[in-house]
Parts: C-alpha cells; sequence; structure tokens
C-alpha cells in the first residue's frame, strides 16, 4: 500500500488492542504509550489516508476471564464491550489533543456520549478526514473485537487491515517462550487456519479471506511502523489469498 501512488483514495483499518495503550505499564493507560500512538495516527492522516479504528478492551477487562470473577460469559463479553468505549473516548482524547478529528461510534447506543454505529455517518466523517473509532466491538456477545474489526473494515470497504501487536508480525510459534519461532514475511489466510496460527479467532480470519481483504500484522511500538506500511515499506506479515 502506498499513500502516494496516485489512488483516489487510501482508506484502512487498523485494530487496536487495549493493553496497546497500556505499554508495559502497571495501570490501563501510559501517557507517552497514547502519545506515541497518536503521533503515528497523525502521521498517516495527514498523508491523506482515511483511517478507522477498532479497539479492544483487554487493559480494563476481558471477557474470556469472567469466569474467574464469578461472571457468566454473556455478562463478562458486555463488561469488555464497554471497557472499549473508555479506550475509544480516551483515544479520541488524545487524537483530538495532537490535532486530528476523531469521532467515536459504538454498537451498543450510548447517546449522548458518542454516536451509535451507523454505516453511512462513519463513511461520512471518514470522507472529511475524520478519523472513525469503533467501539463496543459488534454489539453482541461471544464475538471477539478481532471479528469486529474485520466486520468493520469490509463495512467500511477498506483497502487493508492492519493489526498492530507487540510483536512484529506473525510467527510459526510464541517468539517469546521459543527463540527459535520462524517469521512469516508473507502467508496465506489457508495456511494461518491450517497451521492454527495465533493471528485472529478463525471467524476474523475466515471473514477476511471471503471478502479478500489484506491483512498486515505489525508492531505498533516500533517508531514509525505505520507510516511505512502505508508508504508500502515491507513491515511486519502480510496475510491475504494466494494469488
Amino acid at each position: 500500500m502506498d499513500a502516494q501512488g496516485g489512488a483516489s483514495r487510501c482508506r484502512v483499518l487498523l485494530k487496536l488492542s487495549g493493553e496497546a495503550l497500556s505499554g508495559n505499564g502497571p495501570t490501563a493507560f501510559d501517557r507517552s504509550t497514547m502519545d506515541d500512538i497518536c503521533a503515528q495516527i497523525a502521521t498517516v492522516t495527514r498523508l491523506h489516508v482515511q483511517l478507522a479504528i477498532v479497539i479492544g478492551g483487554g487493559n480494563f477487562f476481558r471477557g474470556a476471564n469472567a469466569a474467574a470473577i464469578g461472571l457468566d460469559k454473556v455478562t463478562g463479553d458486555y463488561v469488555g464491550m464497554l471497557a472499549t468505549v473508555m479506550n475509544a473516548l480516551a483515544l479520541q482524547s488524545g487524537l483530538q489533543t495532537a490535532g486530528i478529528a476523531a469521532s467515536v461510534q459504538s454498537a451498543i447506543p450510548m447517546s449522548p456520549i458518542v454516536e451509535t454505529y451507523q454505516r453511512d455517518r462513519a463513511l461520512q466523517h471518514l470522507e472529511n478526514g475524520c478519523v472513525v473509532i469503533f467501539a463496543a466491538g459488534t454489539g453482541n456477545p461471544c464475538f471477539t473485537t478481532d471479528t469486529a474489526a474485520s466486520l468493520r473494515a469490509i463495512e467500511v470497504g477498506a483497502d487493508m487491515m492492519l493489526k498492530a501487536t507487540k510483536v512484529d508480525g506473525v510467527y510459526s510459534d510464541d517468539p517469546v517462550s521459543n527463540p527459535g519461532a520462524t517469521k512469516y514475511q508473507q502467508i496465506s489466510y489457508d495456511e494461518v487456519l491450517e497451521k492454527r496460527l495465533a493471528v485472529m479467532d478463525a471467524t476474523a480470519v475466515t471473514l477476511c479471506r471471503e471478502h479478500n481483504m489484506p491483512l498486515r500484522v505489525f508492531a505498533i511500538s516500533r517508531p514509525g511502523s505505520l507510516a511505512r506500511i502505508i508508504n508500502g515499506e515491507d513491515e511486519g506479515t502480510l496475510i491475504r489469498n494466494e494469488a
């Protein structure tokens, strides 16, 4: 992808985990990390990229951990969705401080705090140069924010979906516990499913595969990584259907 390549527009959906906002610190938000992420986003918007973001909530609560505190799964998932709204509001504030227009849309109606998700309204924001932050996942329990990101990428007609992680791409195994794990520069969706690689849940992967949505997995903590992807550099791992 090259935002300078002469295309009429470049539209990208960025999946950002809640944990990314906390950096390596003990609190839900780390100011330095938040500033770095907002600066990266500001850089790509100035390249005339239309950017949508799906935010997770793992720095506050993960639905998968609901049973540990006595919650049923559905209730836990709703708690997790509310956590994503808190993150979306914090990210919106950070972007506005950086001089970037940003709007939050929630899949669960929360007027007047944020807009309720409406595809036409989201597209209008994007066309007007406003970053759109999608919160509350799909609005339904039992679906991850990765699935929400895949769905929103398809709905807004993104040219590519980007998944920001703590590692610099997709590996054959966990590179932290297995230093000998192999990094893939490029891999197909079929291989991701066959090898059961921990990229996204199977529903999210299948959505991207069936709608021919390219996905690039990269480390948001690497300075300038987001802009390098937009400028067509080989950052992280590219996942797409086989030619």
